[in-house]
């Protein structure tokens, strides 16, 4: 489910937040490292990685509730993450700061582990292994629905749509999806999982009240800078026109 993203003019900037950076480079790196070991040396180096239920309750492999969000299936499956990631937590974690970004990124992650193996263990395979980052993506494009509501996403790169009806789709389908078969690898739970922790910590009210305090900060901020050049200008006009005024006189 591609999609885009209209930004303000200027939003941009060469410098990457740190936390989406080095996000995109493990995850990057270690599918790379994956799929050669995979593919020219027919073993999985990050096998215990991956989210196996039946590994975390009996064996209490609890890595795993982290370690699988930096693993996926495949180049669709990166992509799509990796992309989300950056379109829409660049905006996130300069909002909210490093800290509370990686805080609400991975606790969602984690959330939504553990709604897999709770489905998966009373529903489906505890055995089926499930791997990527899609759990904490959701909750970030849940966060962006929440918190921007009114900007506009292009829905499979065509359609423009406001960022609250986007999140309702994609929960929508996520709800719906997890009623399906288990055993895919990308769970649709897990989607869900995500969303639903992400709404959990943000009805807390800790990164939505830290996100308006210092968005609102940053536009008094930028008010006041505008006010500045505006009243630097004006003085510099005035002066000007006196200027002209006595050259005027003077001939």
């Amino acid at each position: 489910m591609p999609y885009a993203q209209y930004r303000p003019a200027g939003y941009y900037t060469s410098r990457m937040p740190p936390a989406v950076k080095w996000l995109l480079i493990s995850n990057i790196t270690l599918f790379i490292v994956q799929f050669f070991s995979v593919n020219l040396a027919r073993r999985d180096p990050f096998a215990l990685l991956a989210l196996a239920p039946w590994q975390v309750l009996e064996r209490g492999y609890l890595w795993q509730l982290v370690s699988y969000l930096f693993l996926h299936g495949g180049l669709t499956h990166i992509l799509f993450n990796m992309f989300t990631l950056w379109m829409f937590g660049v905006e996130l974690e300069r909002d909210w700061g490093t800290r509370a970004f990686l805080k609400y990124y991975f606790l969602c992650g984690v959330g939504a582990g553990l709604c897999v193996i709770v489905v998966n263990v009373l529903w489906g395979d505890p055995y089926t292994r499930t791997l990527g980052s899609s759990g904490a993506i959701y909750g970030l494009l849940l966060a962006y629905g929440l918190l921007y509501p009114d900007r506009t996403v292009l829905f499979s790169f065509l359609f423009p749509i406001k960022a609250k009806y986007f999140v309702l789709i994609i929960g929508a389908i996520a709800f719906l999806g997890s009623f399906g078969a288990a055993g895919s690898g990308i769970s649709h739970v897990a989607h869900l999982g995500g969303m639903l922790f992400g709404y959990a910590l943000l009805k807390s009210r800790r990164p939505a009240r830290r996100l308006r305090t210092r968005s609102s900060l940053a536009a008094r901020l930028r008010d006041a800078w505008k006010q500045w050049k505006i009243r630097r200008a004006r003085r510099k006009f005035e002066v000007y026109l006196r200027k002209q005024g006595r050259d005027r006189w003077t001939q």
